[in-house]
Formats: C-alpha cells, sequence, structure tokens
C-alpha cells in the first residue's frame, strides 16, 4: 500500500524543518551526533537516535533511557549507556513511524502499520499520534480492515473510532461477515456488532456467519463451540426466522449445539402464539437487511 502522509500542525514549523533533516532511518551507520541505539524486530535492525529528542518528547523514552539497557549498569556518572536497546517486538517500520512523530510532529502512514503504529502510540503515551491513526484509519477504512480497527478501537478506549467502524459495517454487512478479520473479532465486540439494528443483512445469513466464527474461535482458542459463541449467540434475532429455516436451524444445531435449545424454543413459541411472548423485544425488531417474513407483523410494533 501506497506510504500516505499523516500530520499535526506544528508549533514550530522552523524547528521542526531542522528536526527533520536528523530524522532515524534504517541505517548500518550512526547519524551525526546520535547518542542512543536501538536494535528493532525480528530482523534486529539497527536504529540510531538522539537521546535529548526521545526523553523530551516522550515519558516513556525518558525513563527508557534514564535506566539504561535491561543488562547493563549505570556509569559512575549515571550518564545512560548508549544502548543498544533491544525492541525484538516491534517491527522496523512501526518503530521508525513512532521516531519520526517524535522528530517532526508527523507520520507517514499506510494501512499495513497504522494499527500497529495505533498500539504503540497508546503505548508510549502519544496522543497526538494516537489522533493521527485514528483520522487515518477513519479515512482509509476499507471491508478487509474494519473488524481489525474496531477490535482496537474497543481495547485502547477510542469511543469514536468504534462508532465509526459500527456504521461502516452496517453499511456493508454481508461483506464484512466473510472477512477474515469477522472471523478474528472477540466475543465481546461481535455481540456489540449484533446488537445493531441496521445491519445490512438477514437474520439467516447472519446466523451462518455467527457459526463460521464460532468454528474458528473454538479452534483457535480449543474451547467448545457452545462455551465461545455464548454471548453472540444471545444476540441472534431467531425469531425474525420463518418456520421452515427454524427447521433448517435446528438439524445444522444438532452437529454443533451452537444455540440453546431454550432460545430455539423461544422462537418456536413466537410462532405458536403469534407474538414475541417471553422475547426480549430487541430479538423481534427486523434489522435494516432483514428480509420479510408473513410472521413479522405478528412479533408487534417494531415490525416491518
Amino acid at each position: 500500500t501506497q506510504p500516505v502522509p499523516a500530520r499535526v500542525p506544528c508549533p514550530s514549523p522552523r524547528a521542526s524543518r531542522a528536526l527533520a533533516s536528523q530524522v532515524p532511518h534504517p541505517s548500518q551507520s550512526p547519524l551525526p551526533r546520535s547518542d542512543v541505539t536501538f536494535v528493532v524486530g525480528q530482523e534486529q535492525q539497527k536504529v540510531f537516535a538522539h537521546r535529548c529528542v526521545l526523553a523530551c518528547r516522550c515519558q516513556a523514552f525518558r525513563g527508557m533511557l534514564s535506566q539504561g539497557p535491561a543488562d547493563s549498569e549505570d556509569s559512575p556518572s549515571n550518564i545512560p549507556p548508549q544502548g543498544p536497546f533491544i525492541l525484538g517486538n516491534v517491527q522496523p517500520e512501526v518503530f521508525l513511524a513512532v521516531i519520526e512523530f517524535l522528530y517532526t510532529n508527523s507520520v507517514t502512514l499506510n494501512s499495513c502499520i497504522v494499527l500497529e503504529v495505533l498500539t504503540s502510540s497508546v503505548e508510549y503515551g502519544l496522543q497526538d499520534l494516537c489522533k493521527l491513526c485514528v483520522k487515518f484509519i477513519k479515512d482509509t477504512l476499507s471491508v478487509e480492515q474494519v473488524c481489525e480497527a474496531l477490535q482496537a478501537a474497543v481495547t485502547y478506549g477510542q469511543a469514536d473510532l468504534q462508532q465509526h467502524c459500527l456504521a461502516f459495517i452496517e453499511s456493508c454487512t454481508a461483506a464484512v461477515v466473510r472477512t477474515q478479520g469477522f472471523h478474528e473479532l472477540s466475543d465481546v465486540v461481535l455481540a456489540q456488532v449484533l446488537r445493531s439494528d441496521r445491519l445490512a443483512v438477514d437474520e439467516l445469513d447472519l446466523v451462518q456467519a455467527v457459526r463460521e466464527w464460532a468454528h474458528v474461535s473454538s479452534a483457535v482458542l480449543e474451547r467448545p463451540v457452545p462455551e465461545v459463541a455464548a454471548l453472540p449467540v444471545r444476540e441472534l434475532r431467531l425469531p425474525l426466522l420463518a418456520p421452515s429455516e427454524l427447521v433448517t436451524l435446528e438439524n445444522h444445531n444438532q452437529r454443533d449445539l451452537l444455540i440453546p435449545v431454550e432460545s430455539i424454543a423461544a422462537a418456536w413459541r413466537s410462532h405458536a402464539l403469534r407474538k414475541g411472548s417471553g422475547v426480549p423485544s430487541r430479538l423481534c425488531r427486523p434489522r435494516r437487511g432483514t428480509r420479510p417474513r408473513d410472521h413479522h407483523r405478528h412479533l408487534g410494533p417494531h415490525a416491518k
């Protein structure tokens, strides 16, 4: 993906330009007057930088540099050593994006690294970098990336990004539920998505999508399907399904026990009584993408 620059206003453009000429980059030789070295990622990429810049701009780096490398002792003069500081769990491109921001108050992002840069911005306490990442994600959101972005937004408490991602999912739900990102959602975030009335997909297709998600999660977490799916399944609106669809659902359910028998029984009861009796009202509300069925007129005032 072509890198796209994302910027915030710099309080001192002249200082920013001066620092920009000193921005670290992948190199085998130190920058002029650089006094700290990082060895980054599995590639063990060396990144040379200036301690004063990092310490002034970021409290997390200030603490790291004042302590020195984990396997080194402070010198008698208490001046931290040059390193190297080993950062094996960070991609070099991600670390360089963080360093670029510290030097220039701007950052060059692309869709391959932006979520990891967002993670680093939270870890290092860089709120302006976090805002840049959120803006970039919102501006470049795609069907393939939206679920991963939503998961990150929930993890890092980015409420505005959560709402933006959910609105995107609501606009193209049928495509989103077929993505790898959808299958990798946590149960809590998936349940949050399923609470929406505006999902543009029929309930029968949504049940199938949740079943596929549950089987992937079961394999990854090595836990039974009913256990991993317990929370999201509560948000499936089974009373919206026609009797013939419920019969098929019961047959499929015998294989994996995805849906509790009580939930299926409650759906059948709503058909027998011709109303959503004993079922939470939210489970009787058709979604934006729900295909009309004859029995919907009996489900109450929320039916189409």
